[in-house]
């Protein structure tokens, strides 16, 4: 892999363990540009090799220089949630083992003293969450006036989490002679725009595939559902599947032609399934549906914002190592929660954008596996997913359960956009507007007489009065004589 960079031995001999037969074209294009200092935008697919993108020719430049420890942290990684921190630290020491490079990790949810104990070491890779890094900042505990690399890893998302303020805070404590690269999985973003613009220095942009086209490995799937009831019977039903035939058959036949193609049975059936990520857009929604599960005699755990880092860390861990087989997550796993062999993701709930959902269904076929990615509609959700078509490019596949099917079968009249057709509104008549009138209303039905009588006395001047506060007016001239 990468033979024709000149890499560090340690480098090299750690590339040669994570068993990496070729590079990403991601990695083809970012590793030499890193390797020159240029800044650089990155946007790639979920599951590209981005991390390596950035680790190894931060890591390369180091050992070029030589290493001091008495300067403080030299590369920062930046990202937005505690689980990819965990991710990026794995793959750090699984590429540097062989090398004398040492890496920290500075997240929320863990000890404070423990993390400027780790700080005073001077490790030379950092990789934090933003929020707990900018409050370690306001201590005196961090020193970056030396930084080289500065990483903003998954940078679309640590801004739609609210992280903007503390991201800049940590940026103007940085070595303003540093190299920064930023990845983001969009470009479409446009705070990514504005801190572009801030942030580097003419950088040199990356971009690999199009944000729109759906992934290669991944069979994506639709089965129509009623609501949350509906939607929890075919759950169960699809994780108990024993593979029998029938069990799951086609609604229509938009992929028939994709699948004789593909060959038969490159799809992972459900009776083969190792791992399955169910996402649910609530953290109440995902602890019920885990008991749920449970309840049911499954194997399952569940992931959110509101555990501690310990137990977030050992439902990770336990899903790891497949003592459980369902996690059921809100999207604070849908980004950097990078574990083999997940099978199957499952949108229990749809997502909120389009987006969220090539970054869910993006945790399964990874490192060119196949995966399957299964997305329960009801009639609310018809018009998302109409417009994932349509922004992928390319119609989901229907499929559905045949004990289990759904009384909604779909909308009655679809747009040419394939989003639901609402009924036509009836254009108004037009009217002859001096029909409508309030003068020309008023007296209808009442005789002509009756109508000119009222009209004439409505019409007449009121008798004048003269209260004293009234303007002085002419008395009028008695009967028989002319005014003089």
């Amino acid at each position: 892999m990468l033979d024709h960079i000149a890499l560090n031995t340690g480098l090299r001999n750690g590339l040669a363990s994570l068993n990496l037969a070729a590079a990403t074209p991601v990695q083809e294009q970012a590793i030499p540009a890193a390797l020159r200092g240029q800044d650089l935008l990155i946007s790639a697919q979920t599951g590209s090799g981005k991390t390596l993108a950035y680790l190894l020719p931060s890591a390369q430049r180091l050992l070029e220089k030589g290493i001091d420890r008495s300067v403080g942290t030299l590369v920062l990684v930046l990202v937005p949630t505690r689980e990819l921190a965990r991710q990026v630290e794995k793959h750090f020491k699984a590429l540097a083992k062989h090398t004398p490079l040492q890496s920290g990790v500075i997240i929320g949810g863990s000890s404070t003293r423990y993390q400027q104990a780790v700080l005073r070491k001077n490790p030379e890779f950092i990789i934090a969450t933003p929020g707990r890094l900018a409050e370690l900042l306001g201590t005196g505990s961090v020193d970056l006036a030396s930084l080289q690399t500065l990483v903003l890893d998954e940078a679309d998302r640590m801004l739609d989490m609210g992280f903007r303020e503390d991201v800049l805070k940590i940026i103007a404590a940085c070595n303003p002679r540093r190299q920064t690269l930023l990845l983001s999985a969009t470009l479409r973003h446009t705070g990514i725009t504005r801190i572009a613009g801030e942030i580097l220095t003419d950088a040199e942009q990356v971009t690999v595939g199009s944000e729109r086209s759906q992934h290669g490995h991944i069979h994506q799937q639709v089965i129509l559902t009623d609501d949350r009831a509906h939607k929890e019977k075919v759950l169960v039903a699809l994780l108990n599947a024993q593979g029998g035939p029938g069990l799951i058959e086609r609604d229509s036949p938009v992929h028939a032609q994709h699948d004789r193609d593909a060959g038969a049975g490159q799809a992972p059936t459900q009776s083969s399934l190792k791992k399955t990520l169910v996402f649910s857009n609530t953290r109440v929604q995902a602890d019920q549906l885990g008991n749920f599960l449970r309840y049911h005699k499954l194997r399952a755990g569940v992931l959110h914002g509101e555990l501690t880092q310990e137990e977030r860390n050992q439902v990770v861990t336990q899903f790891a190592q497949g003592k459980i087989t369902v996690l059921v997550a809100s999207d604070v796993a849908a980004r950097g929660l990078d574990i083999k062999d997940i099978d199957t993701v499952i949108n229990f709930d749809m997502p909120r954008n389009v987006d969220d959902y090539i970054h869910r269904t993006g945790r399964t076929g990874r490192a060119g596996r196949q995966g399957l990615a299964v997305s329960f509609v009801t009639a609310n959700d018809w018009n998302l997913m109409a417009t994932i078509e349509r922004y992928t490019g390319a119609a989901l596949e229907r499929r559905v359960i045949k004990a289990l099917k759904a009384k909604f079968k779909g909308p009655k009249k679809i747009k040419s956009s394939g989003k639901a057709a609402g009924p036509k509104k009836k254009k108004a008549k037009l009217q002859d507007k001096s029909a409508t009138r309030q003068r020309n209303t008023k007296n209808k039905g009442k005789s002509k007489a009756k109508a000119k009588s009222k009209t004439r006395l409505e019409n007449a001047a009121p008798p004048s009065s003269n209260d004293g506060r009234g303007p002085l007016t002419r008395p009028s001239a008695p009967p028989g004589r002319k005014p003089g």
